[in-house]
Formats: structure tokens, sequence, C-alpha cells
């Protein structure tokens, strides 16, 4: 934590001269006073940043505002995850669950191995998939897909996607298997992807990118998560205080130079 403040001059408590104590008062009056500072979050992933002030009282108001392009500029956690290789479904019936190998871009929401997402904030979060799904056989097949948190199902949360049979024996079936789903989670909580077929000629194929047509690739899978909240610097406030510090609760933060400019009044 790093803080700094911007002195004026200040009344020697025995007496002042005309000329300091109209300096003071007009400073006073354009809103220059010593009880303002800044204060730079912590990182490492801390939730908390605490402010040591000698003018901080237990009843004192403590107001905070973005004081950096980057604290000004922050965001709520969101993240986006892909799949850029096909994926065999192994078994009928028995559930598989779906990997990923790739981030696209992440703020407080990482993945871990290959299939678990996780967040680093409590909070309701926006899950959304989207599946390319084939079928290679003669006839047509389903696949269910449903979200897991710390691999438990999450009731109500099943989908089921029809692929009709494949055009030729060259040619498959294909599908986009897409939902999205709200899900409450605690700071630490993971959530997967989980799904079970009719046939194991359902998979998730991977289109690679053909600059004759042309066209980007197709992942396999993406998957995009964001936290239904307001702006980062809506979650920025003081959750507790005492005479000389403050403690300022955050997102998890692993951003330097992430500043804020505090007033302190009372």
């Amino acid at each position: 934590m790093t803080t700094v403040n911007q002195q004026y001059r200040k009344l020697n408590p025995a007496g002042a001269n005309p000329r300091e104590i109209s300096e003071v008062v007009n400073n006073l009056v354009e809103g220059k006073s010593n009880n303002v500072k800044t204060i730079t979050l912590n990182t490492g992933w801390a939730t908390t940043t605490t402010i040591y002030d000698e003018r901080i009282g237990f009843n004192s108001i403590i107001l905070l505002t973005p004081s950096s392009d980057t604290a000004e500029q922050d965001t709520a956690p969101y993240g986006e995850f892909t799949n850029k290789t096909s994926q065999l479904i192994p078994s009928v019936g028995p559930t598989a669950v779906v990997e990923f190998d790739t981030t696209e871009m992440s703020n407080g929401v990482y993945l871990d191995s290959t299939t678990k997402v996780y967040v680093r904030n409590a909070g309701v979060y926006n899950f959304q998939y989207s599946l390319q799904l084939t079928n290679t056989n003669n006839e047509s097949e389903y696949a269910d897909v449903w979200f897991r948190v710390n691999g438990t199902d999450v009731a109500d949360s099943s989908s089921r996607f029809y692929l009709p049979a494949r055009k030729s024996a060259t040619e498959p079936s294909y599908l986009i298997g897409a939902m999205n789903f709200f899900v409450d989670l605690e700071a630490g909580d993971y959530v997967e992807v989980a799904g079970s077929v009719s046939n194991t000629t359902v998979s998730l194929l991977y289109i690679p990118a053909d600059a004759i047509i042309p066209r980007p690739a197709t992942p396999a899978v993406i998957l995009t998560v964001n936290y239904i909240a307001p702006l980062s610097m809506d979650n920025v406030l003081v959750t507790s205080q005492s005479k000389g510090q403050a403690i300022v609760s955050h997102y998890a933060n692993d951003t330097s130079d992430k500043t804020y400019k505090y007033l302190v009044v009372g």
C-alpha cells in the first residue's frame, strides 16, 4: 500500500500572524486542505488495502475516487477460454468434461487444469458456452450439456442438442450448442462444462482457418465469463475503520498503479 499527500500550511496552535491565517482560510475556501491523499491498491491478488492516516477516526467519512488511468479503466472480472483442438467423447452415457487449452483474455477469472474455470471474487457470474458439435453417424444423435460447480452438477442447467445424420461418408453434420447460465459463486469456486452423448460419433470439432474461402478458425469450444456487476471502481469501498486506519475492500487485484484519491471528513 502506498499513500501520498499534498501538504498545505498549518497554523501554529500557539498563535499565527494575519497573513498565515489568511492563507489557510483562502485555501480552505478553495477546497485545499490536508485531508486529501492517494492510495494504491495492493497487488498479488489482494482483496484489501489498508489506509494509514492519523486523521481517520471511528466516525470519519472516507470518500474514494480513481486517480490513475489504470484505476479508472479497470473492469469487473471476466474471462474467455477456448479449445483449439478437437475433443472426442470417450463413451456413451457417462459424463465427459469439456476441455480448454487457451486463455484468450482474463481478469480475476482463470483456467486451472484443462477443465476448471476459477473465480477470484464472490458474486453472480454469467457463464456462456459455444460448442462446435459434429456427428459422423448415419443416424441422428444428441448431446446433453450442463454446468458443474466444484464438481457438483448445477440443477436445471442441462440442455439437449440434436444432431442430424451425417451428410456423406466424408461430410459429418454440424451444430452449434450454445447456452448461458447465471451462477452464484464464492471466491475460489470453479465451474466446469459437462456432458454426455447418445453415441461416440458425436464430438467437439476444431476447424482450422481457411485462406482460400477465406474464414478464421472455428474453436471446438468457446466459453465466456463475466461478473454481473458495475465497474470495478464501484467495488472499492471502506469496510472497516478505527483510529488512524481504514480497510479498503476491492476486487482481487494484481495490477500495479491502481491508484485512488481519498478524502477524510470528520
